[in-house]
């Protein structure tokens, strides 16, 4: 059976991540829970892929909001999960019938989290906000003013409030101002333009090594200055160069040796993996685990397509949120990294129609939002089936989770 899963990060007021939203279907057609198929497939899905890889290696020791239909919470598909670590998400399109309400005030008793998707008020849901520890609300969808009084109507109740769809930084900071508890969107990733903003000297040798690692015939000596510049680049990069992912033997304790040991293609993509948490010294800690699990899925993906664009798909998963880390416009920080023309048209959106990176990029771009029947056309045109590509996705997080560790200080 294919399976498909994709996760969503949940932040808190202090943009901190708090959670994931870990999306699922039983194909790429159908994008929503028909009540028998695809409730047995999220069966399949939370015993064999969740269980079988781990929550903890998926999620990071962070909580899991897990869709659940009327079907799955009567089979207590969710008995299988460690309460601690999920909440049930219940569907917007759940009746909240007399035994529902009753079933969740019974899962609720047993420890377990519930969460409303997509709430929207009416006389016959309002027994659901009695059994309700959070609420999300599209933000998109929901005027304002309505916005405004569930806040103050739930709230006053202890039930925390949820803000969805949240697209902008203006969004954000109005869901901000107004008192919600936990935000979920790609605010973060598509900052504020600010004109003339002038990046800090820290970002600008970032800058400066990645240019540099750009160059067709790399120069040691020259990396090697740049990186004694810095004592953190130095210390990463000796603490990379002897960890379990490069799989030396003999300890390495200069940095041109380290330089040496990792090679021309190590050496980049090092540089790529290091420079980042300095770029996003004051941007939430997951727009770097994003930057890193999207450069390892489209590697994994050029991979499966069989082509030879492994690094460049790499780069171009790596550098997909250089706007969110730097501040400025995305095809102003693209020139100031040299990526080159291919990626950084697949970035902007203007490569020719039926470019291969450009595919990619979208490609991963839909699996991250679970628009399933994208994820479908999409990995047919690539030549994937849509299992490997989930199958890619998930050893993706794990990578990132690894090399995060391996390149932390």
């Amino acid at each position: 059976m294919e399976i498909f899963v994709a996760r969503q990060a949940i932040f808190d007021r202090r943009r901190k991540l708090d959670s994931y939203e870990l999306l699922y279907r039983a194909n790429g057609v159908v994008n929503e829970f028909d009540g028998s198929e695809s409730s047995s497939a999220t069966q399949q899905v939370i015993s064999s892929t969740l269980l079988s890889i781990g929550l903890e290696n998926v999620l990071g020791g962070k909580k899991a909001f897990l869709n659940f239909d009327r079907r799955l919470l009567f089979e207590g598909a969710y008995l299988s999960l460690p309460r601690n670590a999920i909440v049930i998400e219940i569907l917007e399109s759940v009746e909240p019938t007399p035994d529902l309400i009753e079933l969740c005030r019974q899962i609720r008793q047993q420890g377990y989290l519930i969460a409303l998707d997509d709430f929207v008020w009416s006389p016959g849901v309002e027994p659901l906000t009695d059994v309700a520890n959070l609420i999300k609300v599209d933000v998109r969808t929901t005027s304002r003013p309505e916005q405004e009084r569930l806040l103050q109507t739930y709230q006053t109740r202890g039930i925390a409030m949820l803000a969805e769809k949240v697209e902008t930084h203006e969004e954000f900071e109005w869901a901000w101002k107004s008192g919600y508890d936990f935000f979920q969107g790609y605010f973060f990733a598509h900052p504020v333009v600010v004109k003339g903003h002038q990046i800090p000297t820290v970002k600008t040798n970032c800058l400066r090594l990645l240019r540099e690692t750009q160059q067709a015939d790399l120069n040691f000596q020259r990396l090697a200055s740049l990186i004694r510049e810095d004592v953190s680049l130095a210390h990463k990069l000796l603490r990379y160069a002897n960890s379990a992912l490069v799989g030396r033997r003999e300890r390495v304790e200069s940095i041109i040796r380290a330089l040496m040991v990792l090679g021309e293609d190590g050496l980049r993509r090092w540089v790529s993996l290091a420079v980042l948490p300095a770029l996003a010294t004051d941007k939430p800690a997951e727009l770097v685990r994003l930057s890193i699990v999207r450069a390892r899925f489209c590697e994994r993906l050029a991979q499966l397509t069989g082509h030879p664009l492994q690094e460049k798909a790499f780069l171009m998963g790596m550098f997909s949120v250089l706007d969110a880390l730097v501040d400025r416009p995305l095809d102003e920080a693209l020139q100031e990294v040299n990526l080159g023309p291919d990626i950084t048209s697949a970035l902007l959106g203007t490569a020719p129609e039926r470019d291969l990176l450009s595919c990619i990029y979208l490609l991963t771009r839909c699996n991250e939002f679970g628009d399933w029947d994208q994820v479908e056309r999409l990995s047919q045109y690539c030549g994937i089936s849509t299992g490997a590509v989930s199958d890619a996705y998930l050893e993706a997080t794990l990578w990132a989770e690894q090399t995060m560790h391996a390149s932390s200080n």
